[in-house]
């Protein structure tokens, strides 16, 4: 039962990445800044791009490893680079004070936290 958790996570968490992503390195950064990710405005477009890359390498990984049955371990590597990612978003929101968002990082940041911990721990897949 944990295990098909697990899965679910997975897929929920790699389909946000992945749109997230794609549309940060699909779009100019002040594009995004003016469809609400006012914090595009205060990094590079390099930065911008990096973490939409970022978050769609997360995204196939936390999937396509496991279900492929190649480097299987890949996934939980990717989820806790999520966390990690999650962590930042949340500095960067909470110096911008936008509550609401540091909020949608955390629950990301969460479910983030229980894949890599099932992945690593109890319900690694071989």
């Amino acid at each position: 039962m944990m295990n098909v958790l697990l899965w679910v996570l997975a897929g929920v968490l790699a389909v946000a990445f992945l749109a997230a992503g794609a549309m940060k390195l699909s779009q100019p950064k002040q594009k995004l800044a003016a469809s609400g990710m006012g914090w595009a405005e205060g990094v590079s477009a390099g930065t911008v791009k990096l973490i939409g890359s970022l978050e769609v390498l997360a995204a196939l990984g936390l999937v396509l490893p496991p279900a492929l049955g190649i480097a299987p371990v890949l996934a939980p590597l990717a989820s806790l680079g999520l966390v990690l990612v999650m962590l930042g978003a949340m500095v960067v929101h909470a110096r911008r004070r936008e509550t609401q968002m540091i909020a949608v990082n955390l629950v990301l940041l969460a479910l983030a936290a229980v894949v890599a911990w099932g992945r690593f721990g109890p319900y690694a897949l071989q």
